[in-house]
């Protein structure tokens, strides 16, 4: 029995023993398990650089959904329409402010090259009326809008009757013709007056030359250097009507990104001339500043020398 007594004994103080330890801890102060690492603080995300975009193609109207559709055809049947086609019908309409409504209503696309490329949302909605005002009855490959903004998301299949492209905010939209453009280039003083009309003629050709060169979507850096320049520089076409003056013809436009980028955005635009009969190359380069939503010049036409 004295066995017995003792093997008690000895079990009750291992129990006291163990109610007086205290007991191991298995988390931390932020919850996580003892021994493990910690889950780094999440940082805030560094905000996106804006898509900015400067475009050249025309705007172009569409009916957005089957009911704006037939609220235009009810307004167009209290006008005189005879002897007009579609096109004549919806500028009628939409030219009339009473039918601002409308214009607020369709879906304004800007065509590049013959395809759809944006949906156009004006930031300001007195601009609406700079929309109805370049929609063309008779459209041409001379005229020309300019439109200057951010892209957004591609729109959704509903929003522009299955068009899905990207929206673009419009901040800035003009309207040209390519002769409107053309009489505004001012004549290099190398240029006698009397031969005013063949310099004219040239530079004509040389803005649809760079057009055809610049066809593009107006979103990369390149794309908007090259349409600033087509519509904001007239010293390129001055350029192009001396060389052609001296029987050499302007055969590649280039843009490439400059050694000068850093914190801005700098894009060289090279411009080659060649000779019709010795086939030497002239070359004249411009710098770009495209970092925000207006690019402008960093340097005039100068001489460029490959590297």
């Amino acid at each position: 029995m004295q066995a017995d007594a003792e093997e008690a004994t000895t079990a009750t103080e291992a129990v006291e023993e163990q109610a007086v330890q205290p007991a191991q801890e298995t988390t931390g102060p932020l919850g996580q398990e003892v021994g493990d690492v910690p889950d780094p603080v999440p940082q805030p995300a560094a905000p996106q650089q804006p898509s900015y975009v400067y475009a050249l193609g025309q705007i172009d109207a569409r009916y957005p959904s089957l009911g704006v559709e037939k609220e235009v055809a009810q307004v167009a049947s209290l006008l005189e329409t005879h002897g007009l086609h579609e096109r004549q019908v919806l500028k009628k309409v939409i030219s009339d402010e009473k039918n601002r409504y409308l214009v607020r209503q369709l879906c304004w696309l800007f065509v590049v090259g013959g395809l759809e490329t944006y949906i156009l949302v004006p930031r300001d909605p007195r601009d609406y009326e700079l929309l109805a005002s370049a929609y063309r009855e008779y459209p041409s490959g001379d005229d020309i809008d300019a439109v200057i903004g951010t892209r957004g998301p591609i729109a959704p299949p509903d929003a522009c009757n299955g068009v899905s492209v990207p929206i673009v905010a419009v901040d800035q939209l003009y309207s040209f013709e390519r002769e409107t453009l053309v009489r505004a280039i001012p004549r290099p003083d190398s240029i006698p007056e009397d031969r005013e009309q063949q310099f004219r003629q040239a530079a004509g050709g040389v803005f649809g030359t760079i057009m055809h060169m610049a066809d593009n979507a107006g979103a990369t850096d390149d794309h908007r250097a090259l349409n600033y320049l087509a519509v904001r520089s007239p010293e390129i076409y001055a350029a192009a009507a001396e060389a052609h003056d001296r029987d050499a013809s302007l055969t590649s436009v280039e843009a490439r990104p400059s050694q000068l980028s850093g914190v801005r955005h700098i894009v060289e635009v090279v411009f080659s001339f060649t000779d019709r009969k010795t086939d030497v190359v002239d070359k004249k380069f411009v710098r770009v500043d495209v970092t925000e939503e207006y690019p402008f010049l960093v340097t005039k036409l100068s001489p460029y020398f490959d590297r």
